[in-house]
This record gives structure tokens, C-alpha cells and sequence, in this order.
């Protein structure tokens, strides 16, 4: 028996692998699964604006992915073409919260380990990761973040503002500070306080001198 005998017989046995119960069981899990990613990053979504083509796609980058894996484990010449075929794609869309990156390689990896046929660790894989991203996304902080915007006429009306917002938080920091002889002062803090502790802002309103007092929310990322 000549090599190349030897490959052509290696190739044809890696080609007959495959079979239709494969197909079958590999792609419904794969839409379990992807559903299961896409239902997690639902539940666990902090962003600006949800985008439910992201979240829809997840389930598709799972069934894709598995459906490459089953074609690339069942035929070795078809693996080099797909090889070299995915080394042309570019991905081109920006990612704008950074737990969706985690979002797409779970997707990723559960294609390829479901395609793999390692079922056992697709399924446990998949629920330890919701079950961790679940508690830990979700778990509320020990303190809110805001960022406070004062507006004062003089010096008096600043210490009084500034008083007040010590006694009220727990914590908080000077961002920024301008002052103009038209417009003021213009104090802006980060603070860190209880729900329960935004009545403060009416005693910083009523100071003779504020003339406006504003708070947002702030994670760090955006402003709501």
C-alpha cells in the first residue's frame, strides 16, 4: 500500500463520522444552549440600549459555529478549505458594553465544544457560567455612584453645598470646579450614598446662593 493509498483511506474513513444523528442531536443542542445564553444575557443586561438583533445572534453564533465544527470533524479536506476560507472574514462591529464579549465567546466555545461532541461539558459549561454571571452581574453594589452638578453665586453658598454633602454620603470626590464672574460656580462631585438619602438635594436647593442642583446616575461608562 502505497502514502498516498494510506491518505485517500484516511480521508474517506474520516468522511462516513459523520452521520444524520449527529446533525441532529448537535444542532437542537446547540439551540438549547444558545437559547439558554441568550435568555442569561436578557437577565443580566446593564447597558445604555438593549439590541435584540446582539442578543438574537447569539443563538445563530451558536448553531453556525456547531455546524462548522460537525462539518470540519467529519471531513479532513473540507476542514483545510474551511480553514482557509474563515481566515479572509473580518468582523467589523463594534463592541460597546464589554460583557457582550463574554456573551460571544461562550457562544463561540459552546458551538465548538457541542460540534466536538463533548456534550457533558457543553451542558455543565454552559449552566456554571449563567449561574456565575447571574450572581454576580446582578448583585446589587453597597453603595449607588451619582454624579451631582451644583450651581452656586458665591464662595458662602459652595462651603454651605459642600457642607451639607459630606454629612449626606458616604463618600464623595470634586470631578470638576469652574468658576466665572457671570455664570458662578459650577461644582461637579461623585457621590456615594444610600437610595434613601437623595432628600439631601432639596437642602442643598434651598441654600440662598444655589442657583441650580442636578444628580444622575453614573456606573462609570454612561449617564442616565
Amino acid at each position: 500500500m502505497t502514502i498516498e493509498d494510506i491518505i485517500n483511506a484516511n480521508f474517506i474513513e474520516n468522511s462516513t463520522l459523520f452521520s444524520p444523528l449527529d446533525m441532529i442531536v448537535g444542532l437542537l443542542l446547540a439551540l438549547l444552549i444558545g437559547t439558554f445564553i441568550f435568555l442569561i444575557y436578557k437577565k443580566t443586561y446593564k447597558g445604555v440600549m438593549y439590541s435584540s438583533g446582539f442578543a438574537v445572534s447569539l443563538i445563530g453564533l451558536t448553531l453556525i459555529t456547531t455546524f462548522v465544527i460537525l462539518a470540519v470533524t467529519s471531513n479532513v479536506v473540507l476542514s483545510l478549505s474551511m480553514l482557509g476560507a474563515l481566515s479572509i472574514v473580518r468582523f467589523r462591529t463594534a463592541i460597546k458594553e464589554p460583557l457582550d464579549i463574554v456573551f460571544l465567546f461562550w457562544a463561540i466555545v459552546s458551538g465548538i465544544v457541542i460540534g466536538a461532541g463533548i456534550i457533558p461539558l457543553a451542558i455543565f459549561g454552559s449552566l456554571f457560567i449563567g449561574i456565575v454571571l447571574l450572581v454576580f452581574v446582578n448583585k446589587k453594589p453597597v453603595s449607588t455612584p451619582y454624579i451631582l452638578i451644583i450651581n452656586c453665586n458665591d464662595d458662602y453658598a459652595e462651603a454651605q453645598a459642600i457642607k451639607i454633602v459630606s454629612e449626606s454620603t458616604k463618600r464623595y470626590d470634586v470631578k470638576a470646579k469652574t468658576a466665572s464672574s457671570g455664570n458662578g460656580i459650577e461644582l461637579t462631585l461623585e457621590v456615594r450614598f444610600d437610595e434613601a438619602a437623595v432628600s439631601f438635594i432639596n437642602e442643598i436647593s434651598a441654600i440662598d446662593g444655589v442657583t441650580n442642583v442636578a444628580m444622575v446616575s453614573y456606573n462609570g461608562d454612561y449617564m442616565t
